[in-house]
């Protein structure tokens, strides 16, 4: 082996370190779930740094579920333009770097670990103020926030592409003006956060739009849009909505995903292959399609044929119906509410071809666990309960009496230990007559693919 090779190892592996350190001193940090309710923490961190978040414009994206599905599809059909993007999204599956991603490529270890280098100072500056005024210093969440902005202003990036970790009015992510700000379904979520009415949850999530924004959105139910139009007036704003100014037209199962027709503002497009499974998938896509076109062009200026096929071509969405395992079929879905759910069941029956299926659920502690269940229900033969090593998720003794009371004692198998509940599951199937479902929590799924990988039966 040469020299310059084993510099090239070396190097590889002193970025992975340094990355890992990085990730352990965000960890450090009040984690995830401790959300501060507050913006001028995030906005005085940016603010010494230069407001690396004005780098480069923003499309801000909002709602309960297929968030991260649609900021993808909007990134790669942004990149099929020819623009470099930058993309932050979360949880992450695996690794910490696939929430940041710099034209669709997760951010190299290096730039993570360098740019956590540049900007740790003036984090610490900022914690020693708040604390000084007896506030929290930055938590994990505002941290990596500010981290994100830093590595897409360094890369450089022509567009960032901003999943709302959660709400929107204060949001760290808030910090950046939207060109283009995206909502997908709301529904009740996080109502201990967020308000406990569909309304009052809109409201937080409508904090999005600045002067000047473009608005796009999917369609809502009375009460949601209500709240959306209300925000929208106050600053002079019109919402494109799903089945007014854009719709999805058609879409038929095909070899690998779905060929999708729909209709925009601006221009019809018909028949375009989308590598993704799940009538939720194509009404992402229409959504992401329409955001695009409101920002290329302020929705006057279709996407060239070309340039969707292309750009659907790149779409990924880890985690959302994704095929991780053949003989028999596994199926990972981040399903961790009863909309999120019915997506589920919807897809794996008309995608599947399933009217049952074996299930491996876990979930989070404060999670809707009886009305995941319930939506579940009509698809379940048998569902093995089960938990993530997080620290937030929820006993699976618990939760498996929930199952019980929901689906009956017989349906039910306890299984604490993850690995072991997908082996139980995957025993019972019969191939694609009945499938495995993993779903409930991303952090239990990221486990499980990792199992997969290590044990050779991830799909190919």
């Amino acid at each position: 082996m040469s020299d310059d090779v084993d510099d090239l190892i070396l190097d590889s592996l002193e970025d992975r370190e340094a990355a890992e350190h990085a990730y352990r001193e965000l960890l450090e940090r009040a984690a995830e779930q401790a959300i501060e309710p507050r913006l001028h923490a995030t906005a005085r961190a940016v603010e010494l740094l230069g407001d690396p978040q004005n780098s480069a414009r923003v499309i801000h994206i909002t709602g309960t579920n297929g968030k991260g599905s649609t900021a993808r599809i909007v990134e790669a059909l942004l990149r099929a333009h020819g623009l470099r993007t930058g993309m932050l999204t979360s949880p992450h599956l695996e690794r910490v770097n696939e929430r940041i991603v710099v034209d669709g490529q997760p951010v190299s270890d290096e730039a993570f670990a360098r740019n956590w280098e540049d900007v740790k100072p003036f984090i610490e500056l900022v914690d020693a103020q708040l604390e000084g005024k007896g506030e929290r210093k930055l938590t994990f969440f505002e941290a990596f926030t500010v981290l994100a902005f830093a590595i897409f202003a360094d890369a450089p990036v022509d567009v960032q592409i901003l999943e709302v970790g959660m709400g929107g009015e204060w949001d760290s992510t808030n910090v950046a003006h939207a060109d283009v700000a995206v909502f997908t379904p709301i529904a009740l979520d996080h109502m201990n956060r967020l308000g406990s009415t569909i309304a009052a949850i809109t409201a937080t999530k409508a904090g999005i739009l600045k002067p000047g924004s473009l608005a796009v959105s999917a369609a809502q139910e009375p009460l949601a849009r209500g709240a959306l139009d209300e925000r929208a007036a106050e600053l002079g704003i019109t919402v494109q909505y799903e089945g007014e100014s854009f719709r999805l037209d058609n879409t038929q199962i095909a070899v690998g995903g779905q060929m999708v027709s729909l209709t925009t503002a601006a221009k019809r497009h018909d028949d375009t292959a989308l590598p993704l499974m799940g009538m939720h998938q194509s009404r992402n896509a229409a959504l992401a399609v329409a955001a695009v076109e409101a920002f290329l062009g302020g929705g006057e200026q279709g996407i060239a044929e070309d340039v969707l096929a292309d750009g659907f071509a790149l779409a990924t969405s880890p985690g959302r119906l994704e095929v991780i395992g053949n003989d028999p079929v596994v199926v990972v879905d981040a399903a961790h509410n009863p909309h999120a759910a019915a997506a589920l069941v919807e897809g794996v029956q008309g995608w599947f071809g399933a009217e049952r299926a074996q299930f491996v659920l876990g979930l989070l502690r404060g999670k809707d666990a009886r009305g995941v269940l319930e939506t579940l229900a009509p698809l379940v033969d048998t569902i093995v309960i089960t938990e993530s090593d997080s620290d937030r998720a929820m006993p699976a003794e618990d939760l498996a009496r929930i199952a019980g009371e929901v689906l009956g004692e017989d349906a039910v198998i306890l299984e604490p230990h993850l690995l072991e509940a997908v082996e139980i599951a995957r025993e019972r199937a019969d191939d694609r007559e009945h499938p495995v479902v993993v779903t409930g929590s991303i952090t239990l799924l990221g486990d499980v693919m990792r199992f997969a990988r290590e044990e050779m039966w991830i799909r190919s």
